[in-house]
């Protein structure tokens, strides 16, 4: 079976799996989905992932997710840019998620970082999904 929107996949097993109290998540593995996996681990939204193996062999993400005081840590996760409409900004166009207490997370020429990281190196991009 083909799927048309792998990280948005993702996005909505980690949605999934927090609505149902989950440690861990698993999803299959991708170079996007590990560099976007990185930034949430560096804004500090998920504990960590693991590549590991399915039964079939073929190579899976293990996300641990977050949770503080029994809610999870991540309020909202939404998918931007989807395969039927690309969102792509400038550096001045970037949004803010809550007025900056969120993260836009965005794909530059200088590699996949969040919305800060992106202002701070001046470049634009492809936004994927926001935070908070």
């Amino acid at each position: 079976m083909s799927m048309n929107d792998p990280l948005g996949d993702m996005l909505t097993r980690i949605r999934n799996a927090q609505m149902r109290g989950r440690s861990t998540v698993r999803t299959p593995s991708s170079k996007l989905r590990a560099w976007v996996l990185d930034v949430l681990k560096d804004e500090g939204y998920i504990r960590g992932y693991e590549r590991v193996s399915a039964e079939n062999g073929q190579p899976e993400l293990e996300i641990s997710l977050k949770y503080y005081e029994g809610a999870p840590v991540i309020r909202e996760l939404r998918r931007v840019s989807k395969p039927g409409r690309r969102v792509y900004l400038g550096v001045k166009d970037l949004p803010q998620v809550r007025q900056g207490l969120g993260v836009s997370i965005v794909s530059t020429p200088k590699g996949v970082m969040s919305d800060a990281s992106a202002r701070q190196a001046n470049v634009g991009g492809e936004v994927l999904c926001t935070v908070f």
